[in-house]
């Protein structure tokens, strides 16, 4: 499946201000999104500001063969304390992450703008989630967008301790069997370090994603 998409919507990202901003405003529909995305850029923004356009440098991303599984994470699994499914409750999912409340952080960027234009991407085949259920209850998940060969990570929850870290588990080596080359997590974080997450500059990065990143749907 292929989608032809202008790629001259956004500036160079790599004439971003210090803080990663390429640009702001415009509109926020899909076809925007995915030009974005394609460019190394994505969407970030509080209620009642104008569209914020990012491309951060340094980058975190996680090789999919980098992985790091804690003992702890292993044995968790190994059990089968989680019930695990893909693609089967998006919209929750992606609500559920609206509701997490993070470090520096007074409200969301997943407004009710973006979960309806994500949840349009989910419909198009590009937007994903993996969702762990405990007796039938949703307690922990994530969702991002596939595009090519990379898949873009964009918020994960949990009710439970270790339900995203399940949920991660199971993406990458779904992505492994699917030879995805790369995990693009945005903005460091010391969990995602934790898991195997790297920070690389812009322009490796965007090296990356042209080697890597297309419309071409694999999964």
């Amino acid at each position: 499946m292929k989608h032809n998409l202008p790629l001259d919507i956004f500036p160079d990202p790599n004439n971003a201000d210090v803080d990663g901003l390429v640009a702001y405003g415009g509109d926020l529909t899909p076809k925007v999104v995915l030009s974005a995305y394609l460019q190394g850029i994505f969407p970030w923004y509080n209620e009642g500001e104008p569209y914020l356009w990012w491309s951060p440098n340094p980058r975190m991303i996680v090789y999919p063969d980098q992985f790091k599984v804690s003992k702890s994470l292993r044995q968790k699994i190994k059990k089968g304390t989680f019930d695990v499914k893909f693609d089967t409750n998006f919209n929750s999912v992606i609500r559920s992450c609206s509701h997490v409340k993070r470090d520096g952080q007074a409200g969301t960027w997943i407004t009710d703008e973006m979960i309806m234009v994500y949840n349009q991407l989910h419909k198009m085949g590009i937007a994903h989630s993996v969702e762990t259920y405990y007796k039938d209850e949703l307690v922990g998940g994530l969702y991002g967008l596939t595009l090519g060969k990379v898949f873009c990570g964009e918020s994960m929850f949990h009710k439970v301790s270790d339900a995203s870290k399940v949920a991660f588990y199971y993406l990458v080596d779904k992505l492994k069997g699917l030879d995805y080359k790369l995990i693009d997590a945005q903005v460091p974080t010391s969990h995602l370090k934790s898991l195997g997450g790297e920070e690389i500059s812009r322009k490796e990065f965007l090296e990356l994603l042209s080697k890597n990143m297309s419309l071409d749907i694999y999964w």
